[in-house]
């Protein structure tokens, strides 16, 4: 079994990683645009035509599925890689968790790029899933970039404006960017400050999408989890249609680290 993930950059590791823990026996093929990143400012048809360029190069590679590892990609992209891949290779999506963040009744806040935030997209999904739920959602200018480039103190940086303007009361957080995954220990502390807990909430919780996407991508290809099985899962990564290793910047965070750990052992 071969599951493919695509981004513009290092945003997939924490689905990829998902995969790996479901099925550490699949192949993995990362496919990512360090030429045309950051594809938040382009326009819709740019951030399409960038994002089929990645998804045939991933393609190429004969993946049993093909998972879309990044919101901006989901939101403006998706048709245009399912009517190309689709039905020889299935299409999954990444869609912020709003749904299951909502279901604890709220407050909720939700982080998400400048762009999204505020979006028709966004509130859209607010409106179908967190309706009469009280939903902040919070713009988190230069997240992305500084978790791309593993940039520890502009991280801190982002991730503490961030925090300033979400609501102290707030019981989930909703990660609406999949690079913002790789660094949710940092995004629950400075949310939740360890003994600053109001009284009577119970603890944060943080919703990505990994996990739902990783689980997703299985069902499509009609594979089971299986966990316990041995590390023997290939790895093949692509940086802008070329064969290369894992960016160093990835190996900043445990899901870098767990899936060239394994290519290297390999």
């Amino acid at each position: 079994m071969k599951i493919a993930l695509m981004d513009s950059g290092t945003g997939l590791l924490a689905a990829a990683a998902a995969v790996r823990r479901l099925r550490p026996d699949a192949d993995l093929v990362l496919s990512c645009d360090p030429d045309g990143m950051p594809w938040g400012p382009r326009t819709p048809d740019d951030i399409a035509e960038r994002a089929l360029a990645v998804a045939r190069a991933a393609a190429a590679h004969e993946p049993d599925a093909l998972i879309v590892a990044c919101n901006t990609a989901s939101v403006h992209a998706l048709p245009t890689v399912r009517a190309a891949l689709e039905p020889r290779i299935p299409v999954i999506g990444t869609v912020p968790a709003i749904k299951p963040a909502a279901a604890s009744g709220g407050p909720v806040a939700i982080w998400a790029t400048p762009a999204t935030t505020g979006s028709p997209y966004q509130r859209g999904l607010i409106s179908e899933f967190a309706a009469g739920v009280e939903v902040t959602e919070v713009p988190c200018p230069g997240l992305a970039d500084a978790v791309e480039t593993a940039d520890a103190a502009a991280v801190g940086r982002a991730v503490a404006a961030a925090a300033a303007l979400t609501p102290d009361d707030v019981r989930a957080v909703v990660l609406g960017c999949t690079h913002y995954e790789l660094v949710a220990d940092l995004i629950r502390a400075a949310v939740r400050p360890a003994g600053r807990t109001p009284a009577g909430l119970p603890p944060l919780v943080l919703h990505g999408s990994a996990g739902a996407v990783a689980a997703q991508a299985l069902r499509r290809v009609g594979a089971e989890p299986a966990p316990e099985r041995a590390f023997t899962g290939g790895l093949t990564v692509l940086q802008s249609g070329r064969v290369s290793d894992l960016p160093e910047a990835a190996l900043a965070y445990p899901e870098g680290r767990l899936l060239g750990a394994v290519a290297s052992a390999r």
